[in-house]
């Protein structure tokens, strides 16, 4: 597995150097060398520490079932229950929650492929990203797809108490395909989804995910849902038969 240097990084990591550098030369100069040898090290762990958080893996997934849905980030499993989402679909869903660690990659990737059909940023307050009111309360960006099918899912990425911006590269009317990046939260935060109720799931809340390579869920086939049968009204007399479109 390769792994690089995502684009949002590189300004940061290019100013922690010359910060550090500035720090390190005066200390080197007029101060003891045991206090120029501690500072040394700290600022080395700090600036590992800022460049092993925007390290990019590389990862390529191959699926032949499009009704996949991939985890759009690494990290842990926190909710997986039906929720009233009341920004877009105004109905119950199933919310899948990743919440990911500042020691978590932290770019996020398409779950599933289609049409954007809105990507939209709302301010927030920035409380812990584990929290259940951070989903409608926090800093978030908001993006919808349809799928080739013409289901519809919504993936909202949430700022947490540490992370200062979230980067959304989805644009209404983009077609987005699997393996590539949805955006990048810095420091802790999470990622929600919201699919239809009858979504197949694989994972339940405490498993860790892959983002890119864990298979979470299942869509519901379209023709399933078109063949299935309708149920009748409870008010419906037993002799009326149920009419059926022909």
């Amino acid at each position: 597995m390769k792994i690089k240097i995502h684009r949002e990084g590189r300004n940061l990591i290019c100013g922690t150097v010359l910060v550090l550098f500035m720090i390190n030369v005066p200390v080197y100069m007029y101060s003891p060398h045991w206090i120029f040898g501690i500072t040394l090290s700290l600022t080395a762990l700090l600036l590992v520490f800022v460049t092993y958080f925007f390290r990019n893996p590389v990862r390529v997934l191959e699926v032949d079932d499009p009704n996949f849905i991939i985890a759009p980030a690494d990290g842990r499993v926190v909710v997986v229950e039906p929720t009233e989402e009341n920004e877009y679909f105004h109905e119950k869903r199933l919310q899948v929650s990743i919440f990911m660690s500042p020691f978590n990659v932290h770019a996020n990737w398409y779950p599933i492929e289609g049409t954007v059909l809105i990507s939209e940023h709302q301010k927030g307050r920035h409380k812990g990203a584990w929290l259940p009111k951070s989903s409608t309360e926090n800093e978030r960006s908001l993006v919808v797809i349809e799928t080739p099918s013409k289901v519809q899912i919504a993936v909202r990425q949430v700022a947490g108490a540490m992370a200062r911006r979230i980067v959304t590269y989805a644009k209404p009317g983009h077609v987005v395909r699997r393996n590539t990046h949805l955006g990048f939260i810095k420091l802790g935060s999470r990622v929600d989804m919201y699919l239809p109720l009858d979504t197949e799931m694989y994972v339940g809340v405490g498993e860790s995910t892959r983002g890119n390579e864990t298979i979470i869920g299942r869509l519901p086939d379209t023709t399933e849902r078109a063949a299935a049968p309708k149920r009748p009204k409870k008010n419906t007399p037993k002799t009326r038969k149920p009419k059926v479109k022909q």
